[in-house]
């Protein structure tokens, strides 16, 4: 289904009653609606990001319920899309942080390609309705998935923006890890933390600390 390792540790979780489900009513979702991201897009994070490559996790809520824009990548777009505001927020750091050029696409396939999860913690979404597929079982699959990201000894940064992802922190028990936590960058709540935050270069200089390559921002 993935095509690198996630596909043999997620095995066990593809045959699991609950997984099954939620493969069925995406099905029919998309064979009857119109959904986002596109069918073979659905897990675009863990085929660009393989799980021994994870070096920081990037966790989104649902995707961008608006035609092209959702790619399988949290807050990514695919060039020559207009970009969120959300992710002008999330250039706008990186710009205060290290003074990178804001970039003019907002996709975010570099990154991923370097080690950065963009996982969604819902995963597929109806055109136009935002969380309505938040019910249908994907939740239950990511957290599966962040304890398995817990469970690595390789040590990994989570970046949680927002209360749906600083719920995630109680996944998150491993001391090798780093856990940052604040504001979601979206235009409601970014100047509540998310802008002044330094997340970008706190998870490098964690990386460097470990011996591990850093995140090179710059898109």
């Amino acid at each position: 289904m993935i095509n690198n390792e996630w596909d043999d540790v997620l095995a066990e979780e593809f045959k699991k009653d609950y997984f099954l489900k939620i493969k069925e009513f995406i099905d029919d979702e998309y064979s009857s609606k119109t959904v986002y991201p596109p069918y073979d897009e659905i897990f675009n994070a863990f085929k660009l990001t393989s799980l021994s490559d994870v070096r920081v996790v990037i966790l989104g809520q649902d995707p961008y319920h608006e035609e092209g824009q959702a790619q399988g990548l949290a807050f990514s777009t695919p060039h020559g899309r207009p970009i969120p505001r959300s992710l002008k927020n999330i250039f706008k750091e990186i710009n205060e942080e290290y003074s990178y050029p804001i970039p003019e696409s907002g996709c975010l396939e570099n990154w991923a390609k370097q080690g950065v999860f963009l996982l969604n913690t819902v995963l597929t979404v109806e055109k136009g309705n935002a969380n309505s597929h938040s019910k249908c079982g994907w939740q239950t699959f990511t957290d599966n998935v962040i304890k398995i990201l817990n469970n690595q000894n390789q040590p990994i940064v989570f970046l949680l923006w927002g209360k749906q992802a600083e719920k995630k922190k109680e996944l998150l028990t491993n001391p090798n890890h780093l856990v940052l936590v604040t504001s979601h960058p979206s235009p409601f709540s970014a100047r509540r933390g998310f802008f002044g935050s330094n997340h970008f270069k706190l998870a490098n200089e964690f990386l460097k600390e470990k011996g591990l390559d850093e995140i090179n921002w710059k898109l």
